[in-house]
C-alpha cells in the first residue's frame, strides 16, 4: 500500500478547509492572441519520412495515408507536417525578449493514434497589440543515447525523436540549462537539454513503489485497476511546477488515485516533490481538494515563494446556452462547460490531513471585457455584452505576467475540440488577465 508523507511548515493552519472555502474574485480581459488551428511547422530533416504527413491514425488501427481526406470541424486531416498545438504547460523561467517557454501535448489524445506526431516544446511570445503569437523556435525530443527504458516507436534510427506513441507530454519546467517535463503514460519525468536530448528518465516512486497508469509501457492485459496500476488513463503529471528558488519540482497529477479495490480515493489530487539537483523524489507530498464539478486539473505554477495557481475544470466545451435539447446532435454542445476555474494556493498552509488552503478562485467562463479585446468573431451561445469567456475542455497553461495579470491558454485537441464555435476546430489561444485582487489574495 502506498503512503504519502505530508509537508508541514511553521505557523501551519490545522483546520480542514473544504475546497469551496475561498473567495471568487473578478478577472478582466487585458489581452487576447490567436494562433490558428491550422498552424503547422516541418519535421526535423533527419526525422523519419513517415513523420512529414501526421494524423494517419487518428480514424482507427487501419491507418489512412493519403493527407487531406479526412474531414471533422472544418479542417482536413492527415496533415502535412507537424501541428503546432496543445500549448499543455508553461515553464516559471523564461526565454530571450521575455518569451515563453511552452510544451506542445502528444499529439492526437492517445497513444494508438499519435505514433506518427513528434515531441518537444517551443518558444512563443504573444503580441497582444496584434493578437499573433510568435513561434520562435520549436526543440524536438530525441534520445540519441537510448535512456529511455522501453522500445519507442523510432527504436531502430540513429536520432530516436520521441513521439505520441512513446510518452504523452503535459508539464514544464527549465531549471538552469536542464528542461525538466511532466507526463501521463508512465508517469515519468523527463529530463533533457535545453536543445531537446534526453538526459534521463525517472519513473514515479513513492515508498520504493512504482506509481503506474495503464499506459505504463510494462503492464500486459490483463493489469486488473488498484493492484497492477492506481492511476487513471490521462491521470498523470498534468501540472509540474518548480518553487522560485529552483530548488525543488511539484508534480500534481491530474486525476485521484485508486485505492486497493480500483475506485478514486477521494475528491481530491496527489502532489509530489523531486528534487532537481539529486534527481530523487523527496518523500514529501500534499493534497490538493478538487472545487466541486471539476474532473481534473490543467497547469500548476508558483507565482512567489509559497503561492501557486492552479487550473481546475471540468470535461465540458462550449457555453452551456448552447447545449442540446433532447434529441439535438448538431449546433449544440453536448457537455457545455461549467467548471473552468484558476485556483490561488498556499503551500505554506497545510492542514493536518494533509490538504493545501485554497486562497481564493477565478471564473473563467465569467471574464469581463469592457474595451472589447476579445479576438475571436464567433463564439456560440448567448453571451452577455462585455463578457469573455475560455469554453474549452482542456485548459492547460497559467503563469504569473507582471504584477497585476495571468497569462492562461488553453490545448486545442486538433482538430477534435470546438468549444468556441460548434463544427469549427478550436484555435490555441493565449488570453492576459488583469487580476490584482486575485495576486494579492491571502
Amino acid at each position: 500500500m502506498f503512503r504519502f508523507s505530508v509537508l508541514l511548515s511553521a505557523g501551519t493552519a490545522l483546520t480542514a478547509l473544504s475546497a469551496t472555502a475561498q473567495d471568487m474574485v473578478p478577472a478582466t480581459l487585458a489581452g487576447h492572441a490567436v494562433l490558428p488551428a491550422l498552424s503547422f511547422s516541418a519535421p526535423p530533416a533527419d526525422a523519419p519520412a513517415e513523420t512529414w504527413v501526421s494524423g494517419k491514425f487518428t480514424a482507427g488501427h487501419t491507418p489512412v495515408t493519403t493527407p487531406q481526406t479526412i474531414d471533422q470541424n472544418g479542417v482536413s486531416r492527415p496533415f502535412f507536417g507537424q501541428p503546432l498545438q496543445g500549448f499543455s504547460g508553461y515553464a516559471l523561467n523564461r526565454g530571450p525578449n521575455n518569451s515563453l517557454y511552452a510544451l506542445i501535448d502528444n499529439g492526437f489524445g492517445s497513444k494508438a493514434n499519435s505514433s506518427d506526431t513528434l515531441l518537444g516544446f517551443t518558444r512563443i511570445a504573444p503580441d497582444f497589440e496584434s493578437g499573433e503569437i510568435d513561434v520562435q523556435d520549436r526543440i524536438w525530443l530525441r534520445d540519441p543515447d537510448g535512456l529511455v527504458p522501453f522500445r519507442i516507436t523510432h527504436e531502430a534510427t540513429e536520432t530516436r525523436y520521441l513521439t505520441g506513441a512513446d510518452f504523452d507530454l503535459e508539464g514544464l519546467q527549465i531549471v538552469g540549462d536542464t528542461v525538466w517535463i511532466g507526463e501521463e503514460f508512465g508517469p515519468y519525468l523527463i529530463a533533457a537539454t535545453l536543445d531537446g536530448k534526453v538526459t534521463g528518465v525517472y519513473p514515479t516512486m513513492i515508498d520504493g513503489e512504482e506509481l503506474r497508469s495503464p499506459d505504463h509501457p510494462a503492464l500486459r492485459i490483463p493489469a486488473p485497476a488498484g493492484e497492477d496500476w492506481k492511476l487513471p488513463r490521462s491521470g498523470g503529471y498534468e501540472g509540474l511546477a518548480l518553487t522560485p528558488d529552483q530548488s525543488l519540482l511539484w508534480g500534481m497529477l491530474e486525476k485521484p488515485l485508486l485505492d486497493d479495490s480500483g475506485a478514486p480515493e477521494g475528491d481530491f489530487l496527489r502532489v509530489l516533490a523531486f528534487d532537481p539537483e539529486t534527481r530523487n523524489w523527496t518523500g514529501d507530498s500534499f493534497k490538493f481538494a478538487l472545487t466541486e464539478g471539476a474532473v481534473a486539473i490543467g497547469d500548476f505554477n508558483f507565482i512567489d515563494d509559497t503561492r501557486a495557481l492552479v487550473i481546475e475544470r471540468d470535461g465540458g466545451e462550449g457555453h452551456p446556452s448552447a447545449a442540446c435539447a433532447e434529441g439535438q446532435t448538431e449546433d449544440c454542445f453536448e457537455t457545455p462547460a461549467v467548471v473552468k476555474r484558476v485556483t490561488l494556493i498556499d503551500t505554506a498552509d497545510i492542514d493536518a490531513d494533509g490538504f493545501v488552503r485554497r486562497v481564493a478562485q477565478i471564473d473563467l467562463m465569467n471574464i469581463q471585457d469592457p474595451d472589447a479585446l476579445n479576438r475571436m468573431d464567433v463564439t456560440t451561445g448567448e453571451i452577455a455584452d462585455g463578457t469573455f469567456i475560455f469554453p474549452f475542455v482542456t485548459i492547460e497553461s497559467v503563469i504569473r505576467d507582471g504584477d497585476e495579470h495571468i497569462l492562461v491558454s488553453n490545448d486545442n485537441n486538433l482538430p477534435f475540440s470546438t468549444g468556441r464555435e460548434t463544427g469549427v476546430a478550436d484555435s490555441n489561444e493565449i488570453i492576459r488577465l488583469h487580476v490584482p485582487e486575485f495576486l494579492t489574495a491571502e
